[in-house]
């Protein structure tokens, strides 16, 4: 009987799978690292057989895990990073490293080579640009793919296959070519509301004319939950799974998040713009549904189908959120290794600091958290971080003043996302948190208090897991739809409401915080001048 589903989410430091019903229950998981390589500044890569490998072994201990036998999965699909990766026209692993190392094949999202390219590509004024918030990111895979052309022309002479990482997934298990929808609208400029969704003279005033033959990219994207078929012999046996196996057209790992925590609101087409998914961890992604496309300057979309079918999707975030933190620590002189341990026991001081100060604790400091550049709302990824109200104290609780006030920085820009996304229509007063943000009671706090939202915390054990086994159980025919598999799997979640008391406190914070930018801009404008 096959009545099971595995998910797959490959984040930027591992890779997880889970077991999961059709009702949505996790029966088990697994967990398998992956190294990140930072050759240089601004450049990160993978492995991508290494990747693959780590997937294999988190499915296999999954499976263990739920104590289930492998005939019992119907389907699977993959969710990942929106990252990089080259093949070689025989498929073999394509460096794109500096060092020359070919299994350095894969740049990861959040690798910022090409910046200088990113601006090229704003400069051009194409209409792509308006399903991208007006500025071209460099974290999307055309300026990278510029890039790679110009800094490594030998690598991109031998080039022959070009995926996002949960294409090349899909393309391992099931040996299919094709892309999915999520991938190629979100990172690619493919417009999935148009026939052609390609715009080759965007592409011809690149300099990148050849991509779509080089690439192997397919002329039509697929939708997401598609059924690309069965899992070949040679995955199937990696993985522990069967023949039997059906693999789904997959989606970012964020976009997985966003369907976990917003697919009991699928059918709603009309209410579903009230609920915003917040998937946080490292980095922090915001995303937005409606049913009808809402382009918002700064805001990444909309992107026709890229969540759920006939729903167009406006996508913000920070480049450095749950990394921010661990910078501070790291950063600071009282700090040190930034792991579980530490973030716990300076959750615990702030708030005995709190039960003392109250919410006016370290008042007079105040961060923009902009030290990876501004994602969203600004679109601006040359934005930098600003601290201000610094002393001399170089004690623990110094430190857990700075966090303290570095988290509101982190839900004040939550804010200001949301009020941009309010202010193009959108009726935003519920806030859907999944990610390792979970986690930290600050943080949760401070979703509700500082963004002034309620806070809704996902009842699923792992919302991105889920959202991606909702894929898998549309491409095993489980269900009719993919809305209709992320309304039957869905699991609620429970509530946290903002608190009346802390309004004005974070109102004058926010104040604050808009005046920053402006004061930032005013001295970048000085220093270039």
């Amino acid at each position: 009987m096959q009545d099971l589903v595995v998910g797959v989410d490959v984040g930027t430091g591992s890779a997880r799978a889970g077991v999961l019903t059709r009702e949505g229950a996790s029966l088990g998981r697994g967990e398998q690292p992956i190294d990140l390589h930072q050759p240089r500044h601004n450049h990160s890569e993978h492995d991508s057989e290494q990747i693959w490998a780590a997937v294999c072994s988190a499915v296999r201990g999954a499976l263990t895990a739920a104590g289930v036998e492998s005939g019992r999965i119907a389907g699977i699909s993959f969710d990942a990073t929106c990252s990089l990766v080259l093949r070689d026209r025989n498929a073999a692993p394509l460096s794109v490293s500096t060092t020359g190392e070919p299994r350095w094949d894969t740049i990861v999202w959040l690798d910022h080579r090409a910046l200088a390219e990113a601006e090229e590509c704003t400069a051009t004024g194409h209409r792509v640009l308006d399903y991208v918030g007006g500025v071209m990111s460099p974290e999307m895979e055309t300026p990278k793919l510029m890039w790679l052309r110009r800094n490594l022309p030998d690598q991109w002479e031998k080039c022959g296959y070009l995926f996002d990482l949960a294409d090349f997934l899909t393309w391992k298990a099931s040996g299919a070519l094709d892309r999915s929808q999520c991938t190629l609208a979100c990172k690619w400029t493919y417009l999935g509301h148009e026939a052609p969704g390609w715009q080759q003279d965007f592409f011809q005033q690149i300099g990148l004319p050849d991509l779509l033959a080089r690439g192997q990219l397919p002329a039509q994207a697929s939708p997401i939950g598609t059924d690309l078929g069965p899992l070949t012999p040679e995955a199937a046996a990696a993985l522990g799974l069967t023949t039997a196996c059906r693999v789904a057209a997959g989606l970012i790992d964020a976009h997985a998040g966003a369907l976990g925590v917003l697919g009991g609101y699928a059918g709603d087409a009309g209410g579903i713009d009230r609920h915003l998914a917040l998937i946080a961890g490292t980095s922090s992604c915001v995303m937005a549904l409606s049913a009808e496309p809402r382009p918002i300057h700064g805001v990444w979309g909309p992107y026709f189908g890229a969540v759920l079918p006939d729903c167009w999707l406006n996508e913000g975030g920070q480049s450095a959120t749950g990394a921010l933190l661990d910078h501070i620590i790291r950063w600071h002189g009282a700090g040190g290794e930034a792991d579980a341990a530490m973030h716990g026991r300076i959750a615990a001081r702030v708030m005995e600091l709190r039960r003392d100060e109250g919410l006016d604790l370290a008042g007079r400091l105040h961060v923009l958290p902009d030290f990876h550049g501004n994602r969203s709302p600004l679109a601006d990824p040359q934005a930098l971080g600003v601290i201000s109200g610094l002393t001399l104290d170089s004690s623990f609780d110094s430190l857990c003043r700075l966090y303290w006030r570095t988290a509101v920085g982190i839900a004040l820009g939550v804010r200001h996302i949301l009020d941009a996304l309010n202010a193009r229509g959108y009726g935003i007063d519920t806030l859907h948190v999944t990610g390792g943000h979970i986690k930290n009671p600050l943080l949760m706090e401070l979703y509700a208090d500082a963004v002034g939202c309620k806070v809704i915390e996902p009842a699923a054990e792992d919302a991105v897991l889920l959202g991606t086994g909702m894929v898998a159980a549309r491409a095993a025919g489980m269900f009719p739809s993919l809305t209709a598999a992320a309304e039957g799997m869905q699991q609620g979640g429970r509530e946290r409401l903002p608190n009346p008391a802390a309004r004005s406190r974070f109102d004058h914070d926010y104040t604050v915080f808009l005046k920053m930018h402006e004061q930032r801009r005013a001295l970048d404008e000085l220093s270039l001048s």
